[in-house]
């Protein structure tokens, strides 16, 4: 077996990369990963190398993971900056090091894309040797699926988080349903704030890529813009990728759009596949009451709804997403630190981390809306 370090993914077939996933997840398809490097959302200077893992048998593709070599830790959501402060203050260098992640994406999903533990295992050995063999500070595994868990040894330093998940784990049917499993206070101020919405003449078109017009693209686009300008942000993503996400994944991308006296006001991108709907960008330019809880969260919960999603991601952060339905779930990442000394106290840091964050978890569930626990 021969690890190989791609690049790009244009040197790779779309076939040979998709054959090594369920397909259920839809930023590990080869055509949202390259559609990123071909349509300038990765630059170097951003601190976006890819250089993906790739093992082979011959001339076969046997196990993959997304990866790129990091110059600082933007478009993460994986926070370490003050492991790198710490490298600093003793003289050594955290930049460059290695991370398998989709850019950008603080979405939870496969990362070691193999069909047995045996390979799983024989990825990460070749992450560290990458390290080592190269100088860099670490390997980074971020936003991994549960079920990879087993294949890190107690070397790979585990860290944890929350992020805000609907789950449709009661059957509910409709909107309706949903709002009945809640308390008497969360189901009127949902519904005050969808009425309010509804009342001031808002009306919403859900597009799929192959139904979205360029007016569409490019209103969504604009959107995205507004809210990256509005925080002081460069935005990464161009409205090439998202023509190209509409063109080569059509069904896939889902966009609400909010229309107002006769033009689109706000907007909503999301990415579905199996039973799940990511919600990934949003914008607005107009100000009015509800408008963004109404787009990001309850058309996107009444669209599983009408299509048999169980799962809505809505994204990272927001306390205030726990009122409107949206519980606290544990993401996970795994980090492998090539200083032994570094990594013993780094082991410490990660375990007081993990237990404020579990504990932190546990007073917001206490916050839930529903008058009894979901399963």
């Amino acid at each position: 077996m021969e690890a190989r370090w791609i690049r790009a993914l244009d040197g790779l077939e779309a076939t040979q990369w998709d054959a090594l996933h369920d397909g259920s997840n839809p930023f590990l398809h080869h055509a949202f990963l390259s559609g990123l490097e071909q349509t300038g959302c990765l630059r170097t200077d951003w601190g976006w190398t890819p250089q993906h893992l790739t093992l082979w048998e011959g001339d076969r593709l046997v196990a993959a993971a997304p990866g790129y070599l990091k110059t600082n830790s933007h478009g993460e959501f994986v926070f370490d900056h003050a492991w790198a402060h710490a490298y600093a203050r003793y003289g050594q260098d955290y930049f460059p090091k290695w991370l398998c992640a989709v850019p950008y994406s603080p979405v939870t999903g496969p990362r070691l894309l193999a069909p047995t533990p045996t390979l799983r295992q024989a990825l990460l050995l070749a992450m560290q040797a990458h390290v080592g063999r190269h100088g860099l500070s670490s390997a980074h595994v971020n936003f991994y699926n549960e079920a990879e868990d087993a294949a890190f040894g107690a070397e790979w330093l585990a860290r944890t988080d929350v992020q805000y998940q609907w789950r449709n784990t009661a059957g509910w049917r409709t909107f309706d349903d949903f709002l009945a499993a809640m308390d008497h206070k969360h189901r009127k101020n949902i519904r005050q704030e969808r009425a309010k919405v509804a009342r001031a003449g808002v009306r919403f078109r859900v597009v799929h890529g192959d139904e979205a017009s360029d007016d569409d693209l490019e209103a969504m686009y604009g959107f995205y813009l507004q809210t990256f300008h509005e925080y002081g942000n460069s935005p990464a993503l161009t409205l090439e990728f998202l023509q190209a996400l509409a063109l080569r994944m059509p069904r896939a991308l889902v966009i609400f759009l909010a229309e107002y006296e006769g033009r689109p006001v706000a907007g909503a991108l999301c990415l579905r596949g199996g039973n799940s709907l990511y919600g990934r960008y949003w914008g607005a330019d107009a100000s009015l009451a509800g408008l963004h809880f109404e787009t990001c969260y309850y058309q996107g919960i009444d669209y599983c709804l009408r299509e048999g999603l169980t799962h809505f991601e809505p994204g990272a952060q927001g306390v205030h997403k726990i009122a409107r339905g949206f519980l606290p779930s544990f993401v996970r990442s795994r980090h492998w630190i090539g200083d032994e000394a570094f990594r013993e106290a780094l082991a410490r840091w990660c375990a007081e981390e993990d237990a404020s964050v579990r504990e932190h978890a546990l007073i917001l569930a206490q916050r839930s809306p529903f008058r009894s626990p979901l399963a």
